[in-house]
């Protein structure tokens, strides 16, 4: 058996103020997450705790996202959470505040024949 990809979701999230690359994270794996269903996975049988998620984020700062809170907002499956170059800062026009805007792509893979 092998692991094969039968889910790839991507979402978009921010922190409008504040610049908390975490925040911003968390909404993007939850814009990613709420595109999906795991019905295919219900009818196969699999039990969803056995399925892996690799979940990678985009931001500018990859340093500042805490993936491991990323981590813990995935419902289910063995979750991995890495964080690279990527998403957009907006500055304000006076430099006083930053919107962070992340990227997520959340991967589903099961051990498949």
């Amino acid at each position: 058996m092998a692991l094969k990809r039968v889910i790839l979701e991507m979402g978009t999230g921010n922190d409008l103020h504040g610049g908390d690359y975490t925040k911003a994270a968390i909404r993007a794996v939850q814009d990613a997450i709420h595109h999906s269903s795991l019905s295919m996975i219900r009818s196969l049988g699999v039990d969803s705790k056995t399925m892996k998620v690799d979940v990678t984020i985009g931001v500018q700062q990859p340093s500042k996202v805490d993936t491991d809170a990323v981590k813990k907002t995935l419902p289910h499956g063995m979750v991995t959470v890495r964080a690279v170059k990527g998403g957009l800062d907006v500055p304000d026009s006076e430099g006083h505040d930053i919107a962070v805007i992340a990227s997520a792509a959340v991967e589903v893979r099961l051990d498949l024949p």
